[in-house]
């Protein structure tokens, strides 16, 4: 379920007109102009909006979440959402580590081939790289038997697999006396002349990384003539191309690059020894460095790192640093790339990926084209933003990106989906590309504004998350710009969905490791700004297990300033805002369903007879938790209910602790009737439950110390309905046995008496 219901769905089409009347009385809100602004006319979406409940909120968070940030599947249903022992990435590294980056200076590697230019390759170049040139000999056999006869050979691989380097070899091997690279902008129709040149003759040709386009593909005919002028010359052509380049009755022949492992190890023995090499192989940076995604380019550079380590020009610590230093350097590469090498459009699509990295492809592209036109609006705000709608070669794109597809299933609020998604190879990508943005291209943020923006009014839940966490990452990288021009205008908006994202972008900023996001909460719990108040409280539920002892002292200052108290004092009380005790009481809720529940109850009963606002906010806060279940299905054993009867059977003082909250509860006349509702929903589980039944009947006689509780709650189990009209629940009569007489002696039963389905019996 979604904060203030479905919201506005993000479209595709690039910064979008305003709304016709018709939307505005289907009370779709104009998309605000940047985050948090709020609009000039409350539509009737802005006066239905409604917070969504704090456990639903929390459930969506864990679902959605990139894993990048730590959040576990154990927090969906109360396990920790914030704990010491994460690290988010994969490696051993924490994610704000991967954020903050290398600190060292990078490897420029250059991102298209295009750098190699043209002209002829010198045989001192083939014969240095041909004891580096790691390949599956039989293959590349079959494949130099396949040059001989044909003499072209179109090779298909990715962006530097080390198919330049296998056309070079092809060719060498082939005894081509000479070689010499043709230009990659050579048009089909041109090539047999780039073959005739009388004044640059070869024997061996290549042309790599060939440019096509829709309308001049290379076709069967255009490698006829080449054959016919190469068979007259005595000479070969290898053409390199991507999977997405533009062919007519060819199939290439799919280049498969050699492991990233093999190649190392040939490079390391071709620069120091075998033994060496070895050495140098075992380390455990050289194994992380070989877990993740790999170019070869990458190999190679890392290769003269360690030969650098072994003559100690460079530390441990810079060789540790290379992985992650190699990641930088691509990242950049993207943004600093021209037009024609990585179209905006793509780079657009690059930041999508990262915020929504492993989400579903689909809808990482369609945001990523919303983000496409806001960049372009950017760009020159004299153009109308143009969004091509066909012709997006989802695989090239995928590449460039350094991505991949998969399916897997989507949790959603009917249940888990089968979605196409898409994910970096590299988990690290998604924080360091985020940091660099924010930080590296200033030019680009007033459109990531409006496009947060966007985000946060969408419909679907995960949109929602995600626009969180990309703000959490921009926090880490730079958290007074961040607070200023995105956090606060939400905070501080007068509708619940735009809070709820702040409460999630700070909540996920401090898993990371953001500084200082425990500060702010506290100061903005008893800030005279209602959504400073509201985002803090409910920011304390998510994070506050991590300091309970702090946090509660922090949400009954919260729950003072609502009752507009001093500290300890419980004079000149006023009625408070429901709703936000409603919120407060939600924080404790999560904080009893947390591992750290046992201080958090033992804290609670501390305070409880300090005042009113302390009083309340413990007895709120219990009986929320007591609404949650077993694996948050309506007919399982209700959380604090097992933990209850956990306790009692271990002799334990939690037992004792829950009982002294349910009789605070029962007896507070505010808060009777919905504490009877609770314990009504209780007894009508046990009825499908036998867990459930057993553990009341252990814990109804410990709720009954003078007349007036028995009879209220015998009244309640003799008056019992059953649900839907349907008859009183049967175990109503059999718990009503074990409650003990109005004086509190026994009953006929004993105190601790238990029941079952038969009736009752002794424990």
């Amino acid at each position: 379920m979604s904060a203030g219901g479905p919201g506005p769905q993000a479209t595709a089409a690039g910064p979008p007109p305003a709304p016709a009347a018709a939307d505005k009385e289907a009370g779709t809100p104009d998309a605000p102009p940047k985050p948090g602004a709020e609009s000039a006319e409350p539509d009737e979406a802005e006066e239905t909006d409604r917070p969504q409940a704090a456990w639903s909120a929390r459930r969506d968070l864990v679902d959605h979440s990139p894993k990048a940030m730590g959040v576990g599947a154990n927090a969906r249903f109360g396990g920790s959402l914030v704990g010491r022992d994460q690290h988010g990435v994969s490696g051993g590294l924490v994610a704000g580590d991967v954020i903050m980056g290398s600190k060292t200076e990078v490897y420029h590697f250059g991102i298209s081939a295009a750098g190699h230019g043209s002209g002829e390759v010198p045989q001192a170049t083939l014969d240095r790289l041909a004891p580096l040139f790691v390949t599956d000999q039989g293959a590349f056999e079959a494949l130099v038997a396949r040059l001989r006869e044909e003499r072209v050979l179109v090779l298909s691989g990715r962006h530097f697999s080390g198919r330049r380097t296998a056309a070079l070899m092809l060719l060498r091997q082939v005894q081509a006396s000479s070689v010499r690279i043709l230009l990659r902008d050579t048009s089909p129709a041109d090539l047999v002349k780039q073959l005739s040149d009388d004044q640059h003759p070869a024997k061996g040709y290549a042309l790599c990384d060939l440019t096509t386009r829709r309308d001049t593909p290379l076709r069967e005919p255009h490698l006829l003539a080449a054959r016919e002028r190469l068979a007259k010359d005595d000479a070969f052509l290898v053409i390199t191309v991507d999977a997405s380049a533009a062919l007519e009755d060819i199939t290439p022949v799919t280049w498969q690059p050699p492991k990233a492992g093999e190649v190392l190890a040939v490079h390391l023995r071709e620069l120091t020894d075998g033994a060496t090499a070895q050495r140098l192989l075992a380390l455990a940076s050289v194994t992380e460095f070989l877990g993740r995604d790999r170019q070869l380019r990458e190999v190679e550079a890392f290769a003269k790192v360690l030969k650098q380590y072994v003559d100690g020009d460079v530390t441990e610590a810079d060789v540790r640093n290379f992985s992650l230093l190699s990641l930088e350097n691509q990242v950049q590469e993207w943004f600093e790339e021209d037009e024609e090498r990585v179209p905006l459009r793509d780079k657009a699509f690059l930041v999508a990926l990262a915020a929504f990295d492993e989400g579903p492809y689909a809808l990482t592209a369609e945001l990523s084209d919303l983000l496409y036109g806001f960049l372009q609006n950017t760009q020159n705000s004299a153009l109308q933003p143009r969004v091509p709608v066909f012709g997006t070669h989802i695989l090239k794109r995928l590449q460039l990106a350094r991505a991949k597809r998969y399916d897997e299933e989507e949790n959603t609020e009917w249940g888990p989906v089968p979605q196409s998604k898409a994910r970096f190879l590299d988990d690290r990508v998604s924080l360091v590309l985020l940091r660099e943005v924010w930080t590296g291209h200033p030019s680009a943020r007033p459109a990531l504004l409006q496009w947060l923006g966007r985000l946060i009014d969408d419909g679907r839940p995960l949109v929602r998350t995600r626009a969180a966490s990309t703000v959490a990452v921009l926090a880490f990288a730079d958290l007074p710009s961040t607070m200023a021009l995105v956090i606060e205008p939400w905070v501080t908006s007068h509708l619940f969905r735009h809070r709820l994202v702040a409460v999630n972008a700070l909540t996920l900023a401090h898993l990371l490791g953001t500084p200082n996001i425990p500060h702010i909460l506290s100061s903005w719990c008893t800030s005279d700004e209602i959504g400073m108040r509201w985002v803090a409280i409910r920011a304390y539920g998510l994070i506050g297990a991590e300091r309970p002892q702090e946090t509660l002292a922090a949400l009954r200052r919260a729950i003072r300033h609502e009752y507009k108290l001093p500290d300890s004092e419980a004079d000149d009380e006023v009625e408070p805002d429901k709703d936000m005790v409603d919120e407060l009481a939600e924080s404790v809720e999560m904080l009893l369903l947390s591992p750290v529940r046992d201080e958090v109850l033992t804290d609670l009963l501390a305070r409880l007879d300090d005042d009113r606002p302390a009083h309340d906010l413990a007895v709120g806060g219990f009986l929320s938790a007591c609404q949650r279940t077993k694996d948050g299905e309506p007919d399982r054993q209700p959380l604090l209910l097992e933990w209850y009867a956990s306790s009692a059977g271990n002799g334990g003082a939690t037992a004792g602790r829950i009982a002294r909250l349910w009789r605070a509860a029962l007896n507070d006349r505010r808060r009777t009737a919905d504490a009877l509702r609770v314990l009504s929903t209780w007894i009508r589980t046990a009825d499908r439950d036998p867990a459930t039944e057993w553990a009341l009947a252990s814990l109804l006689p410990t709720l009954i110390t003078t007349s007036a509780e028995h009879q209220r709650l015998s009244h309640l189990l003799r008056t019992l309905r059953g649900e839907d009209g349907a008859p009183p629940p049967g175990v109503a009569a059999r718990l009503l046995t074990v409650l003990p007489q109005p004086a509190g002696a026994p009953g006929p039963h004993g105190p601790t008496a238990h029941t079952s389905r038969g009736g009752t019996r002794h424990a």
